[in-house]
């Protein structure tokens, strides 16, 4: 049983439009990840100078224009948090990330069997 062209062609905008979507996210998800990743060693490099000093240091952070004083220890256990938080993003992203190239990956297949049957019909 052959596929009317019609439906056929309906069939195969749709697919491509999938992945095409699928593709415009995961290239936006492969941008976040590498942010991430950044921001991730920003921290961890931030976190390793601050153990480096001595812990009578007077510790200030940004805020804004200014930069106001902050217990040493306060600041690494922001650190920590903040460190794990994008952990868990990374983590989330990559999820993600498989699953826009598994869609990808079926879309494309799909596409390819349509013009299979679309070649077989006519």
């Amino acid at each position: 049983m052959a596929i009317p062209n019609q439906k056929l062609q309906q069939l195969l905008e749709e697919i491509e439009q999938k992945a095409m979507f699928s593709q415009q996210q995961i290239n936006i998800v492969k941008s976040q990840m590498a942010a991430k990743n950044r921001e991730s060693r920003m921290v961890q490099l931030t976190a390793t100078e601050l153990s480096s000093l001595p812990k009578d240091t007077n510790v200030y952070e940004g805020c804004g224009k200014m930069f106001l004083w902050s217990p040493s220890d306060e600041v690494k256990k922001r650190l920590a948090t903040e460190n794990s938080e994008l952990k868990a993003d990374g983590e989330n992203l990559g999820k993600k990330l498989h699953y826009l190239e598994t869609t990808y990956k079926n879309s494309k297949d799909g596409i390819e069997k349509l013009l299979r049957a679309g070649q077989g019909g006519a």
